[in-house]
């Protein structure tokens, strides 16, 4: 069983850092190849930071977050899974660029209901939840279950949080 902390330098605590470090680098990753000058950055800190924060600010979370096992599983989760979301439609950000991508986003919820939009929003987190709750449901409070089932449920909860604040921010009339 492990425990609820690990001291620094142990095989455990290396594994989880290297956890971390890879799925924040991934997250990282992801989002320069999306949004380079962080223009279509949903989460108001982190384009606050920048690059020049961000970095070295990762950086000391991961290096703290190693000492505990279950929140290094639940973040390297959510980690994962919004590289993986930031993956899907880089290229397009990529390719047309960054205030292109959001002026077209923006012209195509403008032409859909609202309630539809917020409706597939939360169809989508809701399943991804589902499949989480599950998970904690039957993980017999097992940590890597139980974390990642607790990785699931916060991608979900952060997608529709990011979203709608980004959705809210390009929705407000300019200043």
């Amino acid at each position: 069983m492990i425990p609820d902390e690990v001291p620094f330098g142990s095989p455990a605590y290396v594994t989880f850092l290297v956890l971390l470090v890879f799925s924040r680098g991934a997250d990282f990753l992801s989002t320069w190849v999306a949004t380079p000058n962080l223009v279509l950055e949903a989460n108001p800190i982190a384009r606050k930071l920048g690059w020049r924060w961000g970095v070295p600010v990762n950086l000391a979370l991961c290096l703290g977050f190693a000492f505990w096992p279950l929140p290094a599983v639940i973040i390297a989760t959510s980690s994962a899974l919004v590289a993986a979301r930031n993956f899907q439609s880089a290229w397009l950000m990529r390719s047309i660029g960054e205030e292109t991508y959001r002026l077209w986003m923006s012209e195509r919820l403008a032409e859909s209901p609202f309630a539809l939009f917020v409706f597939c929003l939360f169809g989508q987190t809701g399943l991804v939840a589902a499949v989480g709750g599950a998970l904690i449901w039957f993980s017999g409070w097992a940590l890597v279950p139980l974390g990642v089932g607790l990785g699931l449920v916060a991608y979900a909860a952060a997608v529709v949080l990011y979203t709608l604040i980004s959705v809210w921010r390009d929705r407000r009339p300019a200043r």
